[in-house]
């Protein structure tokens, strides 16, 4: 029997290497390990250049959205072409003449309409037949993700602006979702949010190319210093709070996986303790909702962003401090990935001209961004 069943392994790798495919067990042992790289303001021939830097890094997966229109889906396209699959960063969609946060503004907040103001049939009327381009286009999607940071005032203009006491924003609990008037409004829009993604889920069941591509939720951004004072203006709900919330409404019918942000502390380098702070901080606060794959309850979690800025703008780049965060935080990440608590992870980001994240520098591909870039 044992040598009949080496026999069945090895011609049945052989029959798998002819016609291109992986053998199940080896496709779902690896996370999805990609980058964001928005670039639908750019030309096409940005865009084009950044593709051709994509692939020459041997990059497979990118976080991108997707315009609506014919430059969009061709964006698409030629993403395919380079071998690079798109986690589908797909935009809100609100009921015409909804109220609208202008921007710029005094805050520095992202402008637009309240989540609350989402409205599921014009959401359709947007994604539904954009989809049905990209399907037409052989275009097969790495995942679709409904929005971003949608706890965030950053992001949700059903926040107030400023927070309530200037001084000191708040972090809205579970309770608060119920009880307080600001959180309650941002309640309001969650529960629309589950709507779009009730019409997400419907659409993509009549997909023939993305049918089992996975929905993700929003990216949460997740406060890892909770019970230190908050100097910041602007208010926000706490992930775990914005997931419960969302669960006891229906999120997991919904969802193959949630989305999350984290981007680690940079303090003290290679010592020790402040080692084991983002270890730990990791596991209380980010991960900590994170279901393996399969789970009775919960969802295994997407990090749709994550990050260890370089502010220096040397070339060639001076990256030890960086390498050695980015080196600790996989080796944090790496327990949950072979738990299949995470499956999918993207470095923030390709290019980066504000806050030092960029991976793509100097004309090349930063050591750093090799390193981030490893699959698992």
């Amino acid at each position: 029997m044992k040598s009949f069943s080496r026999l069945f392994v090895a011609v049945t790798s052989i029959l798998c290497a002819l016609v291109g495919f992986q053998p199940l067990s080896a496709q779902t042992a690896d996370a999805v390990v990609g980058v964001n790289a928005s670039v639908g303001s750019l030309s096409v021939d940005q865009q084009n250049a950044i593709l051709a830097q994509l692939h020459a890094a041997n990059v497979h997966f990118i976080r991108s959205g997707i315009t609506p229109d014919e430059k969009g889906v061709d964006f698409a396209r030629r993403a395919k072409a380079q071998g690079i699959q798109i986690e589908w960063l797909v935009q809100l969609q609100y009921r015409p003449g909804a109220p609208s946060r202008p921007w710029p503004n005094a805050f520095g907040v992202w402008g637009g309409p309240p989540l609350s103001a989402a409205d599921p049939d014009q959401f359709r009327k947007y994604f539904e037949p954009l989809l049905a381009k990209l399907e037409a286009a052989g275009v097969e999607l790495a995942g679709f993700e409904l929005g971003n940071e949608i706890n965030s005032a950053m992001f949700n203009a059903d926040f107030s602006l400023p927070a309530e006491n200037p001084k000191q924003s708040r972090e809205f609990n579970l309770a608060d979702l119920s009880h307080d008037p600001e959180a309650q409004q941002v309640a309001k829009g969650y529960l629309q949010y589950l709507k779009l993604l009730k019409v997400m889920k419907d659409a993509r069941a009549q997909s023939k190319l993305n049918q089992h591509a996975p929905i993700i939720s929003a990216g949460l951004v997740f406060n890892e210093a909770p019970d230190a004072l908050r100097t910041a203006r602007l208010d926000s709900v706490g992930a775990i709070a914005t997931l419960e919330f969302m669960r006891a409404n229906g999120l997991d019918a919904l969802v193959d996986a949630y989305g999350v942000h984290t981007y680690p502390w940079t303090n003290d380098p290679g010592n020790p303790i402040a080692t084991k702070g983002r270890h730990d901080r990791l596991q209380k606060y980010v991960l900590a909702e994170c279901r393996p794959q399969g789970a009775q309850a919960g969802k295994p979690c997407w990090i749709t962003e994550w990050g260890i800025p370089d502010r220096d703008a040397s070339c060639p780049p001076h990256e030890t401090s960086q390498i050695t965060l980015v080196n600790e935080t996989r080796t944090n990440f790496r327990p949950y990935v072979a738990a299949r608590q995470v499956l999918g992870l993207f470095y923030y980001a390709w290019l980066d001209g504000r806050e030092g994240f960029a991976i793509y520098r100097c004309d090349h591909l930063t050591e750093t961004g090799h390193l981030a870039l490893t699959p698992f």
